[in-house]
């Protein structure tokens, strides 16, 4: 698939088929991480696939907004070792969204999990009921989950409403962009 068609069709998907994803499926998405860029190429990152159907259950029920991990045949927990850099949830965030494009482009579904600076049902820390759940050090953090799997559901691709070139600025702050014949076509919102 062409990248730029790619980012256009892919969408969040949160509503998966009960449909085991192959190993080697799951090991091309790695890959993709792996090949994640970094500050200082200091890949502060772990990852724990997960696919044990009683331990997704449990991360459903991390904090509200979780649900997609019910139905999900896999997740990928991303965790970072603060002490290896002071921006690993930048370097996560950008791991994630490989994650986010190899899934869509081996034709699987993914929703980012936000589980850093929520809270459980239960009123505790989501990250610290995640923790629990995975068996990850005090030292280490679990900013979000991906979850994974073959779409129950169809969305249609991002259009042009996406492109909010009103939001593009040249050489300063509030010097409109301009950008080309074919971009000027993109109001600012009223409100």
């Amino acid at each position: 698939m062409e990248f730029f068609e790619l980012l256009r069709k892919r969408r969040s998907i949160r509503r998966f088929k009960d449909e085991k994803i192959p190993r080697k499926i799951v090991e091309l998405i790695l890959k993709a991480a792996f090949l994640s860029p970094s500050s200082h190429n200091r890949r502060p990152w772990y990852f724990i696939v997960i696919d044990d159907r009683e331990k997704l259950d449990l991360l459903s029920k991390a904090k509200p907004g979780a649900n997609p991990l019910a139905s999900a045949p896999l997740a990928i927990a991303i965790v970072g070792d603060p002490e290896k850099s002071d921006v690993w949830l930048e370097d996560c965030s950008i791991v994630a969204e490989h994650i986010h494009l190899a899934t869509f482009a081996v034709g699987l579904g993914s929703v980012w999990i936000q589980i850093m600076n929520r809270k459980s049902f239960d009123g505790r820390d989501a990250e610290e009921y995640v923790r629990e759940v995975l068996n990850v050090p005090k030292n280490l953090r679990v900013p979000f989950i991906i979850a994974i799997g073959f779409p129950a559901e169809e969305k249609k691709p991002h259009g042009k409403e996406v492109e909010e070139w009103w939001k593009v600025f040249h050489n300063e702050f509030g010097v409109a962009y301009g950008g080309s014949e074919e971009s000027r076509g993109s109001p600012q919102p009223k409100g």
